[in-house]
């Protein structure tokens, strides 16, 4: 009889360990609070796999940049002052994670997990039938726009420390780059470029996935919020939702950024705070860069998708509200005018701007891994803005960890009981 795994969260981290643990043989459940059509942080972002970003979010200097943006409303990044004891505590230990030498503990084990994500993305693009079919994936790379000289500066340090881990990096003059997308008029100084990133259509992906799923006979149960964990001594033996009772003989925590009320019902700590983004997708673009990007002084993402053109950014840090900030998305349009002068804010007229709740943890490392707590549960979220890129591998290991096996990464640091 095939073991019966229950997943909680539907997002792209919840359906790649569905997706490898049915690969496993296991009778696979997956249960998401949310309805059709589906909206999600899997499904409105800039589409990126990055093995680039092998710097976490809580790095030297992030405090202080912070502080600094925090009086711009049209900024990258925004905390709502409120009074919240687990906001206070994440910034603590936000703040205690931005060390230098924590970044290069992290540094390699980023590296690792992206490119193995990278590798599993281009094994379901080459066999589209046995994995989530097309879903766009462009392995052209990505460029890191710079309009001034500092940031090409700090660009290039990056690329630097890039090319000391075995990721390829390469600093571009502004004529060099802009002979990388001719198709796009861009006012910069300079660029760095990594030609092992790559971008997909993360829709056509996550409808992939759930079509593939269904083929194989997994069950998905939207529209269902999980209202209770059921209990067997130290082990979990399902769930309790508005609709139904779930028996399982494991248990998978991927419900993003709902994932620390689950666990605190299970007297697990997992400190997290939403940090709210926002993309808006122009449909019929005035020109349609070739390549996927990132404006790195605005700290926004700029995504060609199949005829369609994605531009997104900002962290914001305001609960779990669901709320717009008219500014925040202001701040990408006219940013994303300032790099590509061939566009102006009337383009965006109309586009209705989307937002998803990004699950972010103190150290910007994912929580992925058994609990220390409760044997028969693997807890995997707190991805923040790399969901999309690490995906697939942390589907992977889920799977392993399902079936006993010793990850085939090291992933000590993503301890999900390191806080307690």
């Amino acid at each position: 009889m095939k073991k019966r795994v229950l997943i909680l969260g539907g997002g792209i981290i919840g359906l790649s360990a569905a997706w490898h643990a049915m690969r496993r043989g296991f009778e696979v459940t997956v249960v998401d609070r949310g309805g059709s059509p589906r909206a999600g942080c899997s499904f409105g972002n800039a589409g990126m796999v990055v093995p680039s970003h092998f710097v976490p979010l809580a790095a030297p200097g992030a405090v202080w940049q912070g502080l600094k943006w925090m009086w711009n409303p049209e900024s990258p990044f925004y905390i709502r002052p409120r009074l919240s004891l687990a906001l206070a505590g994440w910034s603590w230990r936000f703040w205690r994670a931005s060390t230098a030498a924590r970044v290069r503990a992290a540094a390699p084990v980023l590296r690792d997990l992206n490119l193995a994500s990278r590798a599993i993305y281009e094994e379901w693009a080459a066999y589209p039938a046995a994995g989530p079919g097309d879903f766009g994936l462009q392995t052209k790379g990505l460029l890191m726009l710079c309009r001034t000289a500092h940031g090409l500066e700090e660009e290039a340090q990056a690329a630097a420390r890039a090319n000391e881990l075995g990721v390829p990096a390469r600093v571009l003059d502004a004529t060099a780059a802009q002979a990388m997308d001719p198709a796009a008029t861009l006012s910069i100084e300079g660029a760095v470029f990594y030609p092992r990133d790559c971008h997909l259509d993360p829709s056509r992906l996550m409808a992939g996935l759930e079509a593939s799923l269904q083929a194989g006979g997994a069950k998905l149960l939207f529209n269902t919020d999980i209202t209770g964990l059921l209990r067997d001594g130290k082990n979990l033996s399902g769930a309790r939702s508005n609709h139904a009772e779930f028996r399982a003989d494991q248990v998978v925590l991927a419900a993003g950024s709902w994932s620390p009320q689950l666990a605190r019902e299970l007297g697990l700590k997992i400190p997290m705070q939403a940090g709210k983004g926002y993309s808006l997708t122009l449909p019929d673009p005035r020109q349609l860069p070739g390549i996927c990007s990132i404006l790195t002084e605005a700290r926004v993402a700029v995504t060609p998708m199949g005829g369609r053109l994605r531009v997104g950014g900002t962290m914001e840090l305001s609960g779990m509200s669901e709320a717009i900030a008219p500014a925040r998305v202001r701040g990408i349009v006219r940013s994303f005018c300032q790099y590509y002068p061939c566009f102006n804010e009337a383009d965006f007229t109309g586009i209705e701007p989307w937002h998803g709740l990004r699950p972010c943890s103190p150290d910007g490392l994912p929580y992925l891994g058994r609990s220390e707590k409760i044997p028969n549960l693997v807890i995997a979220t707190g991805h923040a803005m790399m969901g999309l890129s690490l995906g697939p591998v942390t589907g992977s290991l889920v799977g392993q960890l399902l079936d006993g096996e010793k990850p085939g990464i090291g992933i000590e640091l993503l301890r999900p009981g390191r806080y307690g």
